[in-house]
């Protein structure tokens, strides 16, 4: 107490300035005292830096060499292949019956409507007797000008006469011919009194209404002849010569069924307003799902067409983190921190990424949970198990 009691009298009688720059002093010594012995904390506190917790435990991958896919994305719409317009042939007549609808799959040949024939039937009789009657006639004619031709010789009969059976029967032949014509025209009218299908295909728009009187041309029908339909993509002129004939593509309508098709040709121009070309894919058949068989056309469609494969370092897609619309993965050291790297990063297949730079082929990454990680923190490393390599 005698010491503590000198010491402040001590204190008391320094100058202001003086007491400061000691007090200063002596912070300055505490602090190095601490910053020198950081082992003799960690005793105090019960703990050591070899014994630091880790913030988060993590499974880890090493990137994969693989070959990946080469696909090239493009929309577009799906149309008919070909659209036939099946109409009426004769005119004036009245429709009794329409034998399909809109939906339907149709035959070659088969009947689509008839025509009321009552009227084209009669005046197919009606050729028929003119042709008997001219057939008539030519077998009269021909046998006056046979015997015309066999008194020619004994002077019976003059010269103008017998020109004149000749002449009459070449006429009568030609009254045949005519009459012949024309019975023929007129069954052929008969005959349009039945629509009949060109093609193969499917019904996709009908006009045709019973007891409706129609002129000749007039529209009926629309068929999409042998049912197929065509993706008509939309591809830039830039990767247009990616594309060849027979290139195959896996189509998908905006109904979610999935179609796989062949590329049949490339558009001979470029639109100078969009600078794209379409590029013409035979729908060849549906593929397995559960919107089978919903493509129709009209319906707009995204595709990629298969270009082919190439090798890739990928690492697992849980492995690429986001931040501040960068890719990023988490690199571990040997000391068990991990260090943020930047990436760039390309394909998306199975969930695997494919890094086209950033990353050496041996870095081990956290395979998963690297968003709740920062530069520098501590991890626990576990063993993850074997997984097989993407094909």
């Amino acid at each position: 107490d005698r010491t503590r009691e000198h010491r402040m009298k001590k204190i008391e009688k320094m100058p202001p300035r003086a007491v400061i720059a000691a007090l200063s002093a002596a912070a300055l010594l505490g602090g190095a005292l601490w910053a020198i012995a950081p082992g003799t904390r960690a005793a105090q506190d019960g703990k050591s830096p070899a014994t630091a917790k880790p913030s988060l435990t993590v499974t880890t991958a090493l990137p994969r060499r693989v070959e990946l896919p080469i696909a090239l994305s493009a929309n577009g719409n799906i149309a008919a292949w070909q659209e036939a317009s099946v109409g009426a042939e004769t005119g004036g007549q009245r429709l009794t019956d329409v034998k399909v609808n809109v939906g339907d799959r149709v035959r070659k040949g088969q009947v689509l409507a008839t025509f009321a024939g009552d009227t084209l039937r009669a005046e197919a009789a009606q050729a028929r007797a003119a042709l008997a009657e001219a057939e008539a006639a030519a077998a009269e004619a021909a046998a006056n000008a046979e015997r015309a031709r066999g008194l020619q010789t004994t002077g019976a009969l003059s010269a103008a006469q017998i020109n004149q059976y000749l002449t009459a029967e070449k006429t009568a032949q030609a009254r045949v011919q005519a009459a012949r014509a024309s019975f023929e025209a007129q069954q052929v009218r008969v005959n349009q009194t039945q629509v009949v299908a060109p093609d193969d295909g499917v019904i996709s728009g009908r006009t045709a209404t019973v007891g409706a009187v129609v002129g000749s041309g007039t529209e009926l029908f629309r068929l999409i002849r042998q049912g197929r339909l065509e993706w008509r993509a939309e591809v830039t002129s830039t990767e247009l010569g990616r594309v060849k004939p027979g290139t195959r593509a896996v189509v998908t309508a905006a109904s979610g069924a999935q179609l796989e098709g062949r590329v049949r040709m490339i558009g001979p121009t470029v639109d100078p307003q969009t600078r794209a070309a379409l590029v013409y894919v035979d729908l060849v058949k549906a593929l397995p799902g559960p919107a089978e068989g919903s493509a129709r056309a009209g319906m707009f469609a995204r595709g990629e067409f298969d270009l082919g494969r190439s090798p890739a370092l990928t690492v697992p897609q849980q492995a690429v983190v986001l931040r501040e619309g960068f890719s990023y993965v988490m690199r571990v050291n040997p000391d068990g921190r991990v260090t943020q790297v930047k990436v760039q990063t390309g394909r998306l297949v199975n969930g695997s990424v494919e890094i086209t730079s950033g990353l050496p082929a041996d870095a081990r990454v956290v395979a998963s949970g690297g968003s709740f990680l920062n530069d520098g923190d501590l991890v626990r490393v576990v063993d993850a198990p074997a997984k097989e390599a993407v094909k």
